[in-house]
């Protein structure tokens, strides 16, 4: 387990050490990376990463939560700007695309969690089904959407698009963080009809008329 800083200067040298730790994972992977290549890239002694973590595999994970945290942090952003059930869709996986574009090391690094550390890429996936799925609870209680969704179903279900449409458009592509309209558009018509939001057959269509 790392250990927390106890001061602001030290809370700032362990996040220079988990990016660049995030940066050494992307480029060389886990077997490649050792802790002398994260500390010349963070700019700190070897002594100085063993304040904080015990190994290599230590900082993994912590990094593979820290990427967790935020991307979900991101997607609640961008779905609080949605003025309906669809436009939260939208906004949420614009957000989840743009943080990608950002941290393609998050793919990368969570595919190595299957065999370096299987309970934090675990911990990746059921974190961000939690909260997708109470948000669905929410819009099924409401009427937001078809009464017979199963949210804990259909969070699985986005999810996997979501990482698979980012992983074609984001990471093949290498683009800014934008999947393109067209794409972006397809798969909200996908998800609309499978949420059975109330609305038209075509979100576009509605938007237009609106």
């Amino acid at each position: 387990m790392s250990a927390e800083p106890r001061t602001a200067r030290g809370q700032e040298t362990k996040r220079r050490i988990l990016e660049a730790a995030e940066a050494v994972f992307l480029e060389h992977g886990y077997q490649g990376a050792s802790v002398s290549r994260i500390t010349d890239r963070a700019g700190v002694g070897q002594g100085t990463f063993y304040l904080y973590y015990p190994t290599k595999h230590e900082v993994f994970v912590e990094l593979v939560d820290d990427l967790n945290r935020r991307v979900r942090q991101a997607m609640s952003t961008g779905a609080q700007r949605g003025a309906d059930r669809i436009e939260s869709e939208r906004e949420g996986f614009r957000e989840f695309f743009r943080f990608t574009a950002a941290h393609p090391a998050i793919y990368r690094i969570v595919r190595e969690a299957e065999f370096v550390a299987p309970e934090a890429m675990r911990r990746h996936y059921t974190r961000i089904v939690e909260g997708y799925a109470t948000g669905l609870e929410t819009a099924r209680a409401a009427g937001d959407i078809d009464a017979g969704v199963d949210p804990q179903v259909a969070a699985w279900a986005l999810m996997g698009i979501g990482e698979l449409i980012g992983m074609r458009w984001i990471l093949w592509e290498g683009s800014a963080g934008e999947v393109p309209d067209e794409v972006l558009d397809e798969m909200m018509r996908f998800i609309q009809r499978g949420l059975g939001t109330g609305a038209s057959d075509d979100p576009l269509t509605d938007k237009e008329n609106s």
